[in-house]
């Protein structure tokens, strides 16, 4: 098997996986994600979400052009396009989603602080379309953090989802094997953070996401590793590598941005990503999510973790 050793090879990295892997839940392997998958294309002259404090609203009215730049800075996780990050073997998203107050339409949007200026619609097509061209590779979309939706609205987008997607939908099964889904031509899971998952079989719950709220590699580390300790999931769970800095660190660091955090606290992440491992047991990792996909080349890092389960296979038939 041809390994994904870089960035540029990972297109088609589940379809090129050892087929001693085949067998193998999807819960144990090591899958990259994308936090915040779609902020690289926040609009910056749209609202604010409606999650946002009324005290940030003001200072966003009275010193716009100096919020706004910081926000765009802060805010944007990724800069890939969505088929990009597919390309580069991303196969997790992390997907805010949300309606614009006062909008008459049932368009929805992404979000980070802001809106995007592409609609929901248009990106999940993309997404689909892809699939098409490459039916072994499968993608976990993680619907959350909605706002604006009515119940009526979730409803809608629901049907929206079926339709788009159809019967590449995965619905909720005990057990998941890349030899199940490629035989049953289920490529997406769709994860749907809200009550009316219950209601819709062919939809997963939210997916526990381990969000470390640090601005340094240290500090996001020793969070993940406390996390391990008390052991993992038995299904889906993201172990999130991304760096947040609050607004106190963002007001005295004018010259940042959350690139330059992330890039120059890279290599202490990478030699820890280095020496995990995927599986069932606590302390293994399942989907590993980062931001600035393709920047901070960890795609192929966190694949070539699936190697690790080959190990004891070789020396059990010895």
């Amino acid at each position: 098997m041809e390994r994904c050793e870089n960035e540029t090879n990972c297109e088609d990295w589940m379809s090129r996986m050892p087929e001693e892997l085949w067998d193998t839940s999807i819960f144990n392997l090591a899958i990259p994600g994308s936090h915040d998958a779609m902020s690289y294309c926040l609009d910056i002259t749209s609202p604010l979400v409606r999650s946002e404090s009324d005290t940030f609203r003001v200072l966003d009215k009275l010193f716009y052009c100096f919020t706004r730049p910081a926000i765009y800075r802060w805010a944007t996780t990724q800069e890939k396009s969505v088929v990009e990050q597919l390309k580069a073997g991303i196969r997790y998203f992390d997907l805010r989603i949300a309606h614009k107050p006062n909008d008459p339409s049932d368009d929805l949007y992404f979000t980070h602080v802001i809106y995007t200026y592409l609609t929901v619609l248009d990106t999940l097509q993309e997404i689909a379309t892809w699939l098409d061209s490459h039916p072994k590779e499968i993608v976990i979309l993680a619907c959350r953090q909605f706002e604006g939706l009515s119940e009526k609205l979730h409803e809608t987008f629901i049907h929206l989802l079926k339709r788009t997607f159809g019967s590449k939908l995965c619905p909720r099964m005990a057990t998941l094997t890349l030899r199940i889904l490629w035989a049953l031509k289920y490529q997406v899971f769709l994860s749907y953070d809200d009550q009316a998952v219950e209601r819709h079989e062919d939809l997963w719950p939210p997916i526990p996401y381990w969000w470390a709220n640090q601005r340094s590699a240290e500090g996001l580390l020793c969070y993940i590793e406390w996390q391990k300790t008390k052991g993992r999931p038995g299904s889906f769970f993201v172990a999130g590598l991304n760096l947040t800095a609050d607004r106190g660190y963002i007001t005295t660091h004018p010259q940042e941005s959350l690139r330059t955090l992330s890039l120059k606290n890279w290599e202490p992440i990478k030699s820890w990503l280095l020496d995990q491992r995927p599986g069932e047991k606590p302390g293994c990792l399942n989907i590993i999510a980062g931001d600035f996909v393709g920047l901070i080349p960890f795609c192929h890092m966190i694949i070539a973790l699936n190697h690790k389960h080959l190990i004891p296979m070789i020396v059990s038939k010895q």
